[in-house]
Parts: structure tokens; C-alpha cells; sequence
């Protein structure tokens, strides 16, 4: 089908022809760009139009073209590059008829390099007096309204690009998160942690409860899971004396989309040999503080799931409470003081408008009460603590009382950010756990964990005494950057079909 181009467009393209006519590459070459806006700016930042002068500032830079004011044989232009604007000033009397001409042919979007000189206009603007002019590619489509940009937010995730030129925020945004993830890696670091790589395809369903995406592996005939978690090869590699290491690992959960979840994700899962809980959260607490600190610069965050609620101020220790606690103060119920049965915790769920699924255990029930009552108020941030041992079965039990584990959740806003536990290193037990959620799955609950009896081999061989800590990238990103979707922290989110 012929494609309908608008007057724009038509217009464009016969610009481009005109610059093929002159000999030029309309889609251009290599340019040797040496400078960039922002760290031009502030050299010259509070300077006087002598000084800049006198500083003789000789600069090579490239970038998209935003804004031109033609005003016949002397003209403003404005461009655009990965650290932000800057102003130039095009003279036929500097560069010559044959380049001005071929300025002349530039629209708004088009890509530039200019060679020349820095120096103040006389409202103190630090412009580039443009000595060498090179065309560099053309934008065959306009972009869209200087002030508006892409408004449909749908539209601004398809077009990414366009979004990341048009909105600054988007921009910050996209460049804050490296920053993010780089910084957690010198942190890491610091303590003595090595970063590794795991398999994404995984041969079993393990190490979260979740739904996966299955593919097949056509050398090997045999279907494949994309991997859930990160959590079961890091642990072989304890066991393999690496003793300190993580993965910042693309995770899939074939699962729902909202403002806080995508099917595919990040996280950092980190492994500590001869660590437990305790190591866990300050390893967690302090590299939050670190990131707010050294990356951002402030230390209080909108609360980005209640954007007119209460501030989250990392300037204190974190909260720690146990579910069990979380729940009594909420409703009374003390599941920690009363062995309940299934039959009197049921009773209990139904009185409270709890539904009660065919694999419920006392431990699942427990958990659909902090769930129903609890999480969404645990607004500052706090570490929340035994877990039933139903629903985490890749956990060390509580000395003191084996209905709970050694596990923690970390909450801010009212929403869970990280995942950490006493690992479970009993390779007997292990395989217990790991028969209690294939019942589970036999009576329904499809994301239980599948038996991995090579995990279970190799903690056979003997595994030291572990803390480990899991955290959404893509969540704290969100905190961090003060964003209310994660689309908005995921550079090409899912979307549905036009």
C-alpha cells in the first residue's frame, strides 16, 4: 500500500533531493564531536562577555536542531544533544554562501555538527558563533509541537524516541537509571561482592512463585522456562566458594500489567556466604541511603503511590515489625501467640471477608491478613519479618518457632521493594519444601515452585550459612526518580495493540 505523506513530509523529502543535488550525504557520515552543551555552559557560566573572550573557547559539537530563526543572511538556531540545548549563531559572512545555502535546507529535527567559537549574546546567552557548518542527517518527519510534544500517553511509550526529544523528564529519567544501577554496583563492590551472570532460560520453575513464560529450546527438543528469579544458580555458586556475589538480572512473570508491575523486569539478587537477615538489611538499608545521597541528592521522596500522602524521609533507620505483629495491631488477631487450626484460621478468614483458596495452609491465611489489613499502611520504610513458612520455601525456619522463617520484605509507600532471607542451607529440608509446593500445585496453585533436585544435589555438597537479598530496579527507580508508572522508568514498557 503507497504511503500518504503530508505537505510536511512531501516538503522534507524535497529538501533531502536538494541536498543529494549539492553532493551531500542527506544521511551523512562520522563527525568528530568533541564538546557537549551543559559542560559548555557552565564553563562560562556568571562569566562577563570579556572573559568568555578572553577564554578563546574553540568547541566541536553535534546534536538535533529544535529551534531556527532565519532572518536572511545571519540566523539563531538551537541544538539538542544528550546533555541538553545550546544556542548557535550562523553568519553567511563566517561560513560562506555554499554552506549557508545548505543551512538554509535544515529543518527542525534535522541532525548537525558545528565547529566554532563560544561567546555571549547580549542578554548574557551562551551561544556558538558557527565557523564550519556540516549537515548531518535528515528528519524526514517533523516532530511534534514545541510546547506540546507527545501528549497520549500510549503514544509516548510506543514512540519512545520521540518522547526521549521532546520531554526533558523523560530524558532525566532515562539517564538517572544507569546512574542508579551503576552506583549499586561501586556500592556491591565495595563490600566485597563479585557480579556474575546467570542463565535466563531455566530448565525449572524456581526460585519465586510466579507465572512463567515457557519457550522451547529446539537443539534440546525440550521446552524451557524464561527465568522467574535469579535466586537458585547464585545459590550454586555459593556453594561453589564464590562466598559474595549478584546479578542485575532481566526477570519475566507472565503476570498482569499495572502502574507498578511489567511482565518483564529487573532486579538485583545479592548472596552474602557466612551472612543472614541481619546482614541483609543493612546491606539493603544502607545501599537505598547510599543511592539517595551519591546519585540524587536528597534524602525525603514523594510517596509515589500517594502523591498527596505523607513524604518518605530515608533520613531515619528503618522501621522493622513481624506479620504477625502488623496483623494483631490491625485487627487483634494474634496468629503468633494462638496455634490456630486451618479449620479456626479459615473461620477467622471468612469473618474478616477473606477468601480461602483450595491450597490455603494457616501460613497462606495469615499472609491474606497482612495483605488485606496491613501492607498499604506501612508507608515509611520498613522491613517486615516472619513469614509464614508456607509461603517461602526457600527459607531458614525460626529457631524459636518453626511455623515462621527467617525472611524480610521491605515496604515503602505500601508496597513491597525487596525480598531478603536466612537461606535455607539444609539440603533434607530443602527437598521437603520443595515436595510441600508440588502438593500445592496439585491442588491448584500453578506458580508453586517445581522440585529441583540439582539445587538440591549441590546444597548436598554442603552450602555455608547465607544471607540473601532481592530488589526491584525498576520500583526503586520509581522512588528515586519520584515516578507514579514504572512505564515511565522502563525505557519500551509492554503495550497492547493499536
Amino acid at each position: 500500500m503507497e504511503e500518504k505523506l503530508t505537505d510536511q513530509e512531501l516538503a522534507r523529502r524535497v529538501k533531502m533531493d536538494k541536498i543529494k543535488e549539492l553532493g551531500i550525504d542527506p544521511f551523512g557520515h562520522a563527525y568528530e564531536q568533541k564538546d557537549w552543551s551543559m559542560d559548555i555552559r557552565n564553563k562560562v557560566a556568571n562569566k562577563t562577555h570579556e572573559e568568555v573572550e578572553a577564554m578563546d573557547m574553540n568547541v566541536s559539537v553535534a546534536g538535533r536542531i529544535m529551534f531556527i530563526r532565519k532572518m536572511g543572511k545571519a540566523s539563531f538556531f538551537s541544538i539538542q544533544d544528550k546533555q541538553g540545548k545550546i544556542q548557535i549563531y550562523i553568519s553567511v559572512n563566517d561560513i560562506g554562501e555554499d554552506s549557508y545555502n545548505l543551512f538554509k535546507s535544515a529543518d527542525v529535527g534535522d541532525i548537525v555538527g558545528v565547529k566554532g567559537k563560544v561567546m555571549l549574546t547580549q542578554t548574557l546567552e551562551p551561544t556558538i558563533k558557527c565557523l564550519e557548518y556540516t549537515h548531518l542527517s535528515k528528519a524526514l518527519r517533523p516532530l511534534p509541537e514545541k510546547f506540546h510534544g507527545l501528549t497520549d500517553k500510549e503514544e509516548r511509550y510506543r514512540r519512545r524516541y520521540v518522547d526521549l526529544i521532546m520531554n526533558e523528564e523523560a530524558k532525566r529519567v532515562a539517564i538517572l537509571r544507569p546512574r542508579i544501577i551503576r552506583e549499586m554496583q561501586r556500592y556491591f563492590d565495595s563490600l566485597g561482592f563479585m557480579e556474575v551472570e546467570t542463565p535466563v532460560l531455566q530448565s525449572i520453575q524456581g526460585g519465586a512463585t510466579a507465572k512463567p513464560f515457557i519457550t522451547h529450546h529446539n537443539a534440546l527438543d525440550k521446552d524451557f522456562y524464561l527465568r522467574i528469579a535469579t535466586e537458585l544458580p547464585l545459590k550454586r555458586l555459593i556453594v561453589g566458594g564464590m562466598e559474595r556475589v549478584y546479578e542485575f538480572g532481566r526477570l519475566f512473570r507472565n503476570e498482569g500489567m499495572d502502574l507498578t508491575h511489567n511482565p518483564e523486569f529487573t532486579t538485583v539478587e545479592l548472596y552474602e556466604a557466612y551472612g543472614d537477615l541481619n546482614s541483609m538489611m543493612r546491606i539493603t538499608e544502607g545501599v537505598i541511603k547510599d543511592l539517595a545521597e551519591k546519585v540524587i541528592g536528597k534524602d525525603k521522596f514523594k510517596n509515589i503511590f500517594d502523591v498527596e500522602g505523607e513524604e518518605i524521609d530515608l533520613t531515619k533507620p528503618f522501621n522493622k515489625i513481624s506479620m504477625t505483629d502488623a496483623i494483631k495491631k490491625e485487627t487483634g488477631i494474634d496468629f503468633k501467640a494462638n496455634n490456630y487450626s486451618l479449620e479456626e484460621a479459615t473461620k477467622l478468614a471468612k469473618e474478616h471477608d477473606i477468601t480461602v483458596e483450595k491450597h490455603f495452609t494457616v501460613g497462606h491465611i495469615i499472609n491474606a491478613f497482612f495483605e488485606k489489613y496491613c501492607e498499604e499502611k506501612l508507608i515509611q520504610p520498613t522491613f517486615l519479618t516472619s513469614h509464614p513458612i508456607e509461603i517461602s520455601p526457600l527459607t531458614k525456619k525460626d529457631e524459636n518457632d518453626p511455623r515462621f522463617v527467617q525472611r524480610f520484605e521491605l515496604f515503602i509507600g505500601g508496597h513491597e521493594f525487596a525480598n531478603a532471607y536466612t537461606e535455607l542451607n539444609d539440603p533434607i529440608d530443602q527437598k521437603q519444601r520443595f515436595l510441600d509446593q508440588l502438593k500445592e500445585r496439585e491442588s491448584g496453585n500453578d506458580e508453586a515452585n517445581q522440585l529441583d533436585s540439582d539445587f538440591v544435589e549441590a546444597l548436598e555438597y554442603g552450602m555455608p550459612p547465607t544471607g540473601g537479598v532481592g530488589i526491584g530496579i525498576d520500583r526503586l527507580v520509581m522512588l528515586l526518580t519520584e515516578q507514579v508508572s514504572i512505564r515511565e522508568v522502563i525505557l519500551f514498557p509492554h503495550m497492547k495493540d493499536r
